[in-house]
């Protein structure tokens, strides 16, 4: 294979898994850095990749093409007039799998193992059997290249790049908000794209006013336009405090990450904007629900980001017997309290000498 190559990486999924997969662009980057690797995600999740450093061009796939066959097809057949080396379709529905259709000069096109599909595949990857976590998971996925023996120079980490002049800009924004700068911050992970992640409410509470009242922080609700209301509204039923602001708006996903890149730490329910949190190596504590788990999806995990779920607090015959129970997966998720999760944050605040840096 020549040196100067181009790689193609398909994801289609939402915040986390397309940022979790971003390590097979560090991976091949590193492997062939005379490269171009071009990642493929939805539309509202490609800005969090612009200036990525293993990145070279982010393609990004509308919601208009998503619903729209003709206009897909015609996206797919315009991207892979490339001619790509490497087609690595994360994925492998039947959707992604065009890519490799269309793009079949590509010498490795590497698939999952699906029964009945994938013929347009080099190599079929099965489910890992003893990965570590998502990453570890998702970079199984150029085995082949080890196999064909090539020295492929792994990297498990996964970042984000914000510019100097994007944390710049979302300070002054946070200033203009009434927020202090010379105090913690933390954002508030309060809500989550799907009900079951989200964290007993009347407990979340009570976490924000004791971590607002222990460290003397400031706290920040961000959201989504569909979320804005549930912000707002907790807001409001927690006094409309002054040191909680709801007036930081991220007109989108990159925004976010600048935003997020600010705080002092980043605490709530785990989604994407955890990984993202972990991405800007902001100190994080994610709380799982019994739908995610921990050993998974907190990849990298380390004393700056810590996770807590049901396993963590409740023995083997406590969790038997609440199986038997109805609503046992809202049980288990209720059995992680408030102190369970403060304690947490504890360990993680000390480690980052937080106590020291704002004289608490």
């Amino acid at each position: 294979m020549e040196k100067n190559i181009k790689i193609l990486v398909v994801r289609f999924k939402q915040i986390g898994d397309s940022v979790l997969a971003s390590p097979i662009c560090n991976t091949l980057k590193k492997t062939y850095p005379d490269s171009e690797v071009d990642y493929v995600v939805y539309e509202h999740i490609a800005p969090l990749f612009e200036n990525h450093h293993a990145i070279d061009n982010v393609i990004a796939i509308t919601k208009e093409e998503q619903k729209n066959p003709l206009k897909y097809i015609a996206k797919v057949w315009k991207v892979t007039r490339k001619k790509y080396d490497i087609i690595i379709d994360i994925m492998s529905t039947p959707k992604s799998e065009v890519f490799t259709l269309f793009g079949r000069s590509a010498e490795y096109r590497i698939g999952r193992h699906k029964k009945k599909r994938g013929y347009t595949y080099t190599h079929k990857i099965h489910e890992p059997v003893g990965a570590k976590d998502k990453v570890d998971k998702f970079l199984r996925m150029l085995d082949p290249l080890t196999d064909a023996g090539i020295d492929v120079k792994y990297d498990h980490e996964y970042n984000i790049d914000v510019s100097s002049e994007e944390r710049c800009r979302i300070r002054e924004r946070m200033t203009g908000a009434g927020v202090d700068l010379n105090k913690p911050i933390v954002a508030f992970s309060i809500n989550s794209r799907r009900p079951e992640k989200i964290w007993n409410i009347e407990y979340m509470k009570k976490l924000i006013e004791k971590v607002l009242k222990e460290k003397g922080a400031q706290g920040i609700f961000y959201y989504s336009p569909a979320e804005k209301e549930f912000a707002l509204n907790l807001h409001k039923e927690m006094g409309e405090r002054r040191d909680i602001f709801t007036n930081i708006v991220t007109k989108d996903i990159r925004e976010l990450a600048a935003l997020i890149s600010q705080c002092d730490m980043f605490i709530g329910n785990e989604g994407g904007p955890r990984h993202i949190a972990q991405g800007v190596d902001t100190p994080s504590v994610a709380i799982f629900s019994p739908s995610a788990e921990k050993k998974e999806w907190l990849s990298n995990a380390n004393e700056r980001h810590r996770g807590i779920e049901y396993l963590d607090v409740l023995s083997n015959d406590e969790i038997d017997g609440i199986m038997k129970e109805e609503e046992s997966r809202s049980k288990l998720y209720d059995s992680i309290g408030v102190d369970d999760v403060y304690n947490l944050v504890e360990e993680v605040w000390k480690k980052a000498d937080y106590d020291k840096k704002y004289s608490v």
